[in-house]
Parts: C-alpha cells; structure tokens; sequence
C-alpha cells in the first residue's frame, strides 16, 4: 500500500485519486464511479482549460457523462475574491450539476466554496503544484478585503497528471515548494505544542506530511527546471499534507509559525507593484526562513535550566497583554480585533503557564535533538528557495525591513495556535530573537 492509499483510508472528504502520467484522460471514470448518474460542469480559467480543461471535457464527453456547457473565468485578474463567488454562484444555481474544477489553486478554491454553498460535493484536477490546498478542508478567499477561511471539504475526487504540472508556469511549482519547505518547522512547532500540551500530536497525520517530506524537497533545481520525476514528488508531498489535515480536520499537520506571517499579510492584500497578488507560497517561505531562525535561535537555550519562577513572575496578565496588542496595532485597525481573539485563546494564567514551562524543561533534552533532526539549517533553506525561483529575502514579496519587523512584533498574536515563537515570549527570549535579526550587522538589520 503506498502512502496515498494509506492516506485515502483516513481521510474524511476526499475518496478517490488518480495520480500519474496521462490520468487527465481518466477523469471520468473519477466522475461516475463518485457521482453515477449525475450531470458534470468544467469549471476553468483560461489557461485551465487550454492545458487540461479540453481533455477533462472530451474524457467526460467519451464516457456518455451528460455535460452542461462548460463554465471558464476569462478574467485575467482572477483570484479568490468574493465577486467571482457570486460569479460562480450565480452559474452553478441555474444547474444541479457537479461541478468538476480544473486549477489547484484559485479555482479549486472558489469551486470548493460554492459547492459546498449549494450543498454539493465536487472533483478537482489539478493543473500545478502551487499549494497544499488542493486536498485541504477549506477554502481561503478574499472577502470585504480580509483573507478568510471558509469551512467547506475538500474534494471529492482528485486527478493530478505531472505531466501537465510540470509545463506549469514556474513560480507556480516554486510557491507549492515554498508551501511544501514550510512543513519542515511547522512539524518542530508541532512537537512544542505537543510537549506543553496544547496540542498533541496525531502520529499518522504526523507521518503523513513528514514521512516523505525531506525526499520530496531535495532537488529544487530539478523541480524550478520542470523535471516530471521530482514535480511528481513535489505533487505527492502537498497532497498528502492535504490529506492530513483532513484526517484531523485541522490545518495543525501542515501549518506552524510561518504560516502565520502569510496570515498577517493576507490580512494587508500584500502585492507586487502591478498590483497581482504575492502567491500564498512565497509568502509562506519567507515566513519559513524566520520560523527556521526561530527554532534555531531556540536550540542555543539552555530551556532545561530555565528558572520557571522567573519566567512566572514576569508573565503578563491578560489585561496587560491585550494592552500591548493595542499598542503593537496601534497602526493595524485591521489586526487589532483578530489577535486579540487568538491571544486570549491561547493566553494562560501564572499557574498555567508554570506548567507549561516545567513541561518544556522536563522535555527539552530528547525534545531538542528531535527538533535538531527535524529542521533544515537555515543556509539550506535559504539556497533551496532560491534554487526552486521562490523569494529568498523579504523585499522580493515588496515587504522591507522594517515591516518585516513590525510583522514579527505582532505575530505572536495573530493565531490561537502554539508555535516557537510562543515558547520564545513565554520563556523572555523574544525581545532578544529579534535583536538578533534586526539589529547592526544582523541579517535584516533594520536603522534605528
């Protein structure tokens, strides 16, 4: 059984999958094995349909799969933003049809959304791996200008030809390997969660994304050039996280602290200045080069020897802390109500945080040599983004220093969730991380 079929088993929205060379071709035995009897409408953009769109269609078409006309975005600022919803919408109410999205990104999402609206399930076939998305719960899409997520399963189905992926544009595979390197620290922030006890780690979903992760990403080069071998791995690796995060109905298998920098910029609509739309991708890998640093930052700690009283008597009381998330958004009306949401949900008091601090420290001398094993150094990183055509210095997503810094000082409140940098303000080391990335000499110093 290889991991897909063991994944299949856990999943609870996703049941059938077609992965490999030529399967587009496929996509209709997908269809009436999931949805016998049922109509089927193609929902593409205009590069969607050109590269795949016209074989999903004649595929259904050869199977005697009644069709409506197929649905194409010819918008060529299409992203998930809440009017092409309504768009969607309005088409996919005047049919009870299934909707079968051809795009892994964009259109699986505003597909997955208005599906499940309209009390449907759906296919995707995915035409690029720009994202871990594809196979997730949820859908992100702009709405009143916040990025949010919008509860709604995964597909049904899905068919991913690496063929096709691999003639893809090539920052679109450079974003889903920026996305696939994030799962390097976010499953570090997982086994610090898990030793605090806040959230405890699910093994196979665990194994799911990790298993073969490191394997998946060890040749971006090859990956940036469009190699079919290694964009299938690459395919593989962002659909089991998918997968994952399915089977514990929570993005936690796939997403730790660098997620939450795209989280903060999402919220800004961060774009390049022609106006398109920084990918969540490269969004994410920045966020992976601090949460790296972070972890490593973290390692040089003695937290073993923490003195918990200490770090007891100076913690902040809830009033205090939702203080300083008022100064910290001051200039961030948009962030101010949402963080101070996600802090309280993961705020504890004194007695609550002791022990956590004495969870920590009990853990820490096997805990870090898992943490040491489970992270790519820094260097590395840095080199494999820059190999695969991802950003690999924050100005390249149009972010400078200074707001990079101002987006570290608030992320230790954007999400309810616990990562490193949680430990670093619990423990008082934080003040003394970002000295050491935005001070003289550091590696984003920052003027004073």
């Amino acid at each position: 059984m290889n991991q897909i079929e063991r994944a299949l088993q856990c999943t609870t929205d996703t049941k059938a999958c077609l992965m490999g060379r030529g399967v587009v071709a496929d996509t209709a035995k997908v269809f009436v094995e999931l949805f016998p009897g049922q109509k089927a409408l193609v929902v593409a953009d205009l590069n969607t349909w050109t590269v795949a769109g016209v074989a999903v269609q004649q595929s259904l078409d050869a199977a005697g799969v009644v069709s409506e006309p197929a649905y194409v975005f010819d918008d060529p600022e299409l992203y998930a933003e809440w009017k092409f919803v309504e768009q969607l919408q309005a088409r996919m109410s005047q049919t009870d049809a299934i909707a079968v999205a051809v795009g892994a990104g964009v259109v699986n999402d505003l597909v997955k959304y208005v599906s499940h609206v309209l009390g449907r399930r759906y296919i995707c076939v995915g035409t690029a791996c720009s994202m871990d998305g594809f196979t997730a719960f949820g859908a992100s899409i702009t709405k009143d200008g916040n990025k949010q997520t919008f509860s709604c399963p995964a597909p049904l189905g899905f068919v991913m030809d690496p063929l096709i992926a691999a003639e893809a544009p090539k920052e679109l595979a450079a974003s889903g390997y920026a996305d696939l390197i994030a799962k390097i620290p976010a499953g570090a922030d997982w086994m610090l969660a898990d030793a605090v006890d806040s959230e405890k780690i699910h093994p196979l979903a665990f194994d799911l994304v990790q298993g073969g992760l490191k394997n998946a990403l060890s040749n971006p080069a090859a990956v940036h050039a469009g190699d079919v071998e290694n964009t299938e791995k690459l395919a593989e690796g962002l659909l089991l996280s998918g997968f994952a995060m399915q089977a514990m109905s929570s993005s936690r298998p796939a997403s730790g602290l660098e997620h939450q920098f795209s989280h903060f910029w999402d919220m800004e609509a961060l774009s390049y200045p022609d106006g398109k739309h920084v990918s969540h991708g490269f969004k994410v890998g920045i966020g992976t080069l601090i949460s790296t640093l972070a972890l490593e930052f973290l390692l040089t700690k003695d937290v073993a020897a923490v003195d918990t009283d200490a770090v007891v008597a100076a913690w902040k009381t809830w009033d205090e802390m939702a203080a300083e998330i008022h100064r910290l958004c001051a200039n961030l009306p948009g962030h101010l109500s949402r963080c101070l949401v996600e802090a309280k949900g993961k705020y504890v008091d004194a007695e609550g945080l002791r022990r956590q601090v004495e969870l920590l420290k009990a853990a820490w001398p096997s805990l870090s040599e898992r943490i040491r094993q489970q992270i790519l150094p820094f260097e590395q990183v840095y080199e494999n983004l820059k190999a695969v055509g991802a950003p690999y210095e924050p100005e390249m997503i149009c972010v400078s220093r200074e707001h990079l810094k101002e987006t570290v000082d608030v992320i230790p409140f954007m999400r309810a969730r616990v990562s490193c940098i949680d430990i670093l303000y619990r423990l008082g080391y934080l003040e003394e991380f970002k000295t050491s990335l935005f001070s003289k000499g550091a590696r984003w110093e920052v003027a004073e």
